[in-house]
């Protein structure tokens, strides 16, 4: 194990940085920003295999399904944090994206020793979440080894969910353990094994780009304007109120008069200025279209 582990790039010393302990400040952070430059081009090399996980988050969504990441330490963090960042930015239901980490809730917090250690761990907790085929699981590692992360991506293979596995080393045995791999390599890190930085980094992007991007195709957004957006407080409100305005080239005072007519949603709000319909005339529009703003306004304009 320990011969396997040391031959993981993630695990490898950086060449670079070998002196880093006799840097200055400048000096140390210019590193860290050098390494850093990097990350963007490793996932890059990794966007058809992104293009799929995104295709099956969205098959599963519209059928009922959830986007679930499951992984431990920084991995599930990062999983944990991508999940409960959707609701408030996309009105999408807690349920719809998931985030499951090791060790249970307590674990984002603290760090829970051995939670990564077995198999049948990741398996459990799965099942715990209910796990249908309808759903697409993302299982999350760095190194590509952890056994929890394997164990659920067997499991959701095994029941016919989709399993996609993210890592940062080539031909990660997570990878082995599911349908497609993610496998962002962004080489050894500045401080040697300390994945919670530039595989961390570039963990981070994809799955931005795998919620944004599903969400988009779901039709939340417009143009490039979260009109999905839950108005839950005065700076989410004031910024629900601008996109009306720039979509509609309403005013303030006419914008948010309707917003409050569609009961603080933004999406029928600007159906209703762009059809001069109400707002239940709006709403059915928006069902025609599947949530579709641009859509919904092409069939009230016919």
């Amino acid at each position: 194990m320990e011969e396997h582990l040391h031959s993981l790039t993630t695990e490898m010393r950086n060449e670079g940085t070998m002196n880093i302990d006799r840097m200055d400040t400048m000096e140390i952070i210019s590193a860290i920003n050098k390494e850093d430059l990097k990350v963007a081009l490793a996932v890059q090399e990794a966007l058809p295999v992104i293009e799929t996980a995104v295709d099956w988050a969205c098959e599963s969504l519209r059928k009922g399904g959830r986007l679930i990441y499951i992984g431990a330490g920084t991995s599930g963090r990062l999983g944990v944090l991508d999940a409960v960042e959707c609701p408030p930015t996309f009105s999408s239901p807690p349920e719809m994206v998931l985030g499951i980490i090791a060790g249970g809730e307590k674990a984002f917090v603290h760090a829970i020793e051995g939670a990564e250690d077995k198999e049948q761990s990741g398996e459990r907790d799965l099942i715990e979440a209910g796990l249908t085929a309808d759903d697409t699981v993302i299982g999350i590692a760095a190194s590509g080894r952890t056994p929890y992360v394997r164990g659920a991506l067997h499991y959701a293979k095994k029941i016919g969910a989709k399993a996609v596995a993210l890592s940062s080393n080539k031909n990660s045995s997570i990878t082995e353990a599911a349908d497609i791999g993610i496998e962002v390599v962004v080489g050894p890190e500045v401080l040697t094994g300390s994945t919670r930085m530039k595989a961390a980094t570039a963990h981070k992007m994809v799955l931005n780009m795998i919620s944004t991007a599903t969400m988009i195709r779901l039709g939340k957004v417009y143009e490039n304007l979260m009109v999905d957006v839950h108005v839950s407080n005065q700076k989410l409100r004031e910024r629900a109120i601008r996109i009306i305005e720039t979509v509609t080239d309403a005013d303030h005072d006419h914008a948010m008069k309707m917003l409050e007519k569609a009961n603080n949603q933004v999406k029928p709000a600007i159906v209703m200025i762009k059809t001069s319909r109400d707002y239940n005339q709006a709403m059915e529009l928006l069902e025609k279209a599947d949530g579709d703003v641009r859509m919904a306004i092409s069939i009230g304009e016919d």
